[in-house]
This record gives structure tokens, sequence and C-alpha cells, in this order.
């Protein structure tokens, strides 16, 4: 059987839509020109007191332990994953959606696409400003700094031992003219 489990964010940009989707405590943050970050995801954990009320109407259970992290069955620190067999009936796969309009909202820069490793340590505000940092001092510079790097770096530095995955996609090309 399946004995882990897995966390995703993904986004899709179609005529002139852009829609983010998340499963777990993987999320989607958007930069504006203005530096502003907005989370446009928001993180499925048994804390969420819609979650906890989802668990507990399908019998199961959430608690908080000693360490102050809100589980589901004693067990999984998120409320929605894929595989975690051992949980699956009260742990759902089914993801939320939002949608962003980017002909409505030209201000939209970039796309923060991050697992928890990088949100653990590293606020929605600081990884815009990192990456709006990034695209600055790389403007004109051929083998500038990655931001993706730049921020896993700094969520080490901060301590983050999980896994720590990063993507920062450029929406400029699919703003109107």
């Amino acid at each position: 059987g399946v004995r882990g489990g897995a966390c995703a964010a993904t986004a899709l940009v179609k005529d002139g839509e852009l829609y983010v989707s998340n499963v777990g405590d993987c999320r989607a943050v958007l930069g504006s020109r203005g530096g502003v970050a907005t989370a446009l995801t928001s993180d499925h954990t048994p804390g969420r007191e819609d979650e906890r009320l989802r668990i507990e109407s399908t019998g199961g259970y959430v608690s908080c332990g000693g360490s102050g992290v809100w589980r589901v069955q004693d067990s999984l620190a998120v409320s929605r994953a894929f595989g975690d067999a051992g949980v699956k009936q009260w742990v759902t796969c089914e993801p939320e959606t939002a949608r962003v309009s980017l002909a409505a909202d030209g201000d939209c820069r970039f796309l923060v696409l991050a697992s928890d490793g990088l949100w653990c340590k590293v606020s929605n505000q600081e990884a815009v400003d990192a990456v709006a940092a990034a695209a600055a001092a790389a403007a004109g510079v051929a083998g500038s700094t990655d931001p993706c790097k730049e921020l896993a770096a700094m969520a080490r530095s901060r301590g983050s031992r999980d896994d720590i995955t990063v993507m920062v996609v450029d929406l400029q090309p699919f703003l109107p003219v």
C-alpha cells in the first residue's frame, strides 16, 4: 500500500485568467508590480475550522499535541494530500481552486509556488520581496542569481529541515498588451 503522501500547488493561465489549485500545505503567492504579496491559496491544515469539521463529519478526529501542531488521527499534519492511505478516509485529495483575471488586474508581476519547506520559515511578503530584488539585480545581467535558489537557501538558513520546492512564474508574458 501507499505509505507516504504528497501535497501540491499548481497554476494554469488560459484566456487571460490565472487558475491556482492546492492540496495540503503547498502555497501559491502572487507578487504585484507594487511589491505586495497576496496568498492565492490557503493551507489545508487540521487546525482550520472548516477542515476540522469536514474530518469530524466523516468520523475522524483532530488533535493538537504538545508540539502545537494540529494532526489528523494523531498522525498527519495536513488535512488534504495525495496518498497517505492510512488516513485516506479522513484526508481528501480534492483541491481548492482560485481564479485571478490577469486582464482586470494588470498589476500581477509573478507567482511563487512552493512547498511548506519554504513557507514554514519564509513569509509570503519576504518571498515576494526576495524575488523582486533578484529580478531588479538581474536586469540585464547574464548569469544572475536564481530567485528559487535564493529562497530555498533563505529557508535552510532559518532552520527548515523539510523538503523545499520553489518555482517562480513570470506573469508578464500573459498580461494583455
